[in-house]
């Protein structure tokens, strides 16, 4: 079985099998061991434990031979105790199959709790059994497992190499169940389940993941969110519901996001905003004390106090603050289009938007989120406009804005949450103008008309609270973790080796139109302000929210990273770009896109092939160095 692929030690590894199935001792032929301690207990309560005899079972991770008696370091599930064997206590025979066991073997032990001359607890071993034989070889001890890609890919040896990683998902679970604990006891929520495949993509904006049901020949949407569910359970009288679990959605990877995910979203019959405040507040508090014992929050460095009451923010309030607008005193869509414009907003983007409402969330997205410190919080962010907000109330004092809060911890968003919208007439002409914006091609992420939960809401839906949580960003938050693929198991990966290459489209040059060369001229010394230079790329992901907008890490030659975003998805996917090189300008100022600092321009071939727009990204040949200069 692939023999041509192992190396020496694995060789190695595969004749000890052989000769132990040979001997009548297949280890794969073993089905159970009587465990009745593990290692911490036994270390905790050697007082009580001394000179008992105990059965426990685990993987060899050092092993010190010394004639006829033996050291050797057993982990399980608890950690590692040290067992101590010798010949004259399991046997020569035993001794001696023993002798050729390896780092990673999986072990039975009987024997007496006892402590060394140098005070470690250890076992006396009686009796030891091979359960299971390692044929991989594991990372050595003194550098481990590091390489991060490999770590994400290989948990199971992750999770075997370094003990921190496995403290991290025992405290997810607590975090989890403390939640569930939370909403359960101190609020009285259900837990229920809703569909995963549905054949409508709703509850929140975002680009779904799509499969197709055979039987009904019907294409089915992965669930991006469960919202329209559990509001449906509200109507039907179960005035308390939530549910815990994974939501898809087909949209661009970085240390925030992964496109499957853990989210909570539970609503509330007879509550609104400020009761769904209450219980996010609770939970992450209670969450926090349960795993780490203060309110303290230290994340990468900085320290965050989730102690309730959290602060609150408007959101037309913050744009004012940092950009100097104030929309309160701009009424048309006009004058907000121009005032973003003025202020420095992309002209295009701008007038795409189109509205006053989609102009502040885009005001507050570009120039307010990724000022250092600003959101750090915990802060709920209210005031959202109508445009952005379908499913949520509006607000009685003031229609352009919805009853929803967003809250912050570190910058980023943790949790969403609205005075539900019960109004079926309302809904209905909000859905309807979202499906207009898909339909029209302006915005593929708008929520598409729901008729059946526009019924449910003429049936009658009470005034409602409904909250969602990102389970996975709160336990990066409390768990200390940079990266959301640090506290998920098996984080979403490109596969090993897979190398996507475009298809290489037959081009009829006869279609093909370019614009005319310009005539004025430009001397050497202006086209020389120009720098031009060879770029590697090291990462690229699409950007959220966006249809077109690819974001790149670069190589410049500089030492340090440089981030360029290019509107170039329509045509190239982000995993076949990275490791090529490309030509970049790499002296134009910073500017804002999609709330990220560009710095510099990609460079692209433009022409219009059969009236559609027809782009080739520069690709330079991967012998030129970063940084080297166009001339």
């Amino acid at each position: 079985m692939y023999a041509e692929d192992l190396t020496e030690q694995r060789r190695i590894r595969r004749q000890k099998l052989k000769e132990l199935q040979e001997a009548g001792r297949n280890p794969f032929l073993q089905e159970t061991w009587n465990v009745t301690a593990h290692s911490m207990d036994i270390k905790d309560n050697f007082d009580a434990m001394e000179d008992e005899e105990v059965s426990v079972a685990g993987r060899i991770m050092s092993k010190r031979v010394m004639g006829k008696a033996a050291f050797f370091d057993m982990q399980d599930k608890q950690g590692r105790i040290q067992c101590y064997v010798k010949r004259d206590d399991i046997g020569a025979e035993e001794y001696k199959w023993f002798k050729t066991y390896d780092i990673g073997d999986i072990v039975g032990v009987e024997g007496r709790v006892f402590k060394t001359k140098t005070d470690e607890i250890s076992v006396h071993v009686t009796r030891l059994v091979l359960l299971s034989k390692s044929l991989q070889v594991l990372p050595d001890k003194w550098n481990g497992l590091k390489d991060t890609d490999l770590r994400y890919r290989q948990r199971y040896v992750d999770l075997i190499m370094n003990p921190q990683v496995r403290d991290t998902f025992i405290k997810r679970t607590k975090i989890v169940h403390e939640i569930k604990r939370v909403l359960e006891e101190d609020y009285g929520y259900m837990e229920v389940d809703t569909p995963i495949l549905s054949p409508i993509a709703g509850g929140a904006n975002a680009r779904p993941f799509v499969t197709h049901h055979n039987t009904l020949d019907i294409d089915l949407y992965m669930r991006i969110a469960n919202e329209l569910y559990l509001k449906r359970l509200i109507v039907g009288g179960l005035d308390r519901v939530y549910e815990m679990g994974h939501m898809f959605r087909n949209e661009g990877m970085d240390r925030n996001h992964n496109p499957e995910f853990t989210s909570m979203e539970c609503y509330m019959a007879y509550g609104n905003m400020e009761s769904t405040m209450d219980v996010t507040e609770q939970i992450v508090y209670k969450a926090q004390m349960a795993v780490n014992g203060t309110p303290i929050l230290t994340y990468q460095g900085k320290e965050f106090d989730v102690t309730p009451p959290w602060k609150r923010l408007n959101m037309t309030d913050a744009v004012k603050e940092i950009t100097g607008v104030d929309f309160n005193k701009i009424e048309s869509d006009e004058d907000a289009v121009q005032a973003a414009i003025d202020y420095g907003m992309d002209e295009e983007e701008a007038r795409a938007l189109g509205n006053r409402g989609k102009i502040i969330a885009e005001m507050f997205e570009s120039y307010c989120e990724d000022v250092p410190g600003y959101l750090d919080g915990p802060v709920f962010v209210v005031g959202h406009p109508v445009e952005i907000s379908p499913l949520a109330k509006r607000d009685p004092e003031d229609p352009r804005v919805t009853r929803r809060f967003e809250a912050y911890i570190n910058g980023w968003e943790v949790a969403n949450a609205f005075s539900e919208l019960n109004d079926p007439i309302d809904q209905y002409e909000r859905f309807a103008e979202q499906q207009r914006e898909r339909d029209a091609g302006v915005d593929d992420e708008a929520h598409p008309m729901d008729m059946d939960f526009v019924n449910a809401l003429e049936v009658g839906l009470p005034p409602t609270g409904g909250l969602g949580v990102g389970i996975d960003r709160v336990i990066m938050l409390i768990t200390n973790s940079p990266s959301i693929r640090d506290v998920i198991l098996f984080p979403t990966m490109k596969p090993e080796g897979l190398k996507p290459v475009r298809e290489k489209e037959e081009i009829d040059f006869s279609k093909v139109r370019v614009e005319p060369l310009f005539e004025d001229m430009v001397d050497f010394d202006t086209f020389s302000k120009s720098d031009f230079r060879a770029v590697k790329i090291k990462e690229c992901f699409a950007v959220p929210k966006s249809n077109k907008l690819l974001q790149f890490t670069l190589n410049d030659g500089s030492g340090k990273d440089r981030t360029i975003l290019s509107g170039i998805h329509p045509w190239y996917e982000p995993e076949e770009l990275v490791g090529k090189t490309a030509l970049a300008i790499t002296n134009l100022p910073p500017r804002k896109m999609m709330g990220v600092e560009s710095c510099g321009m990609l460079c692209s071939m433009i022409c219009d092939y059969e009236g559609e727009e027809h782009l080739d990204f520069i690709l330079l040949d991967d012998h030129i160095p970063a940084g080297a200069k166009l001339y």
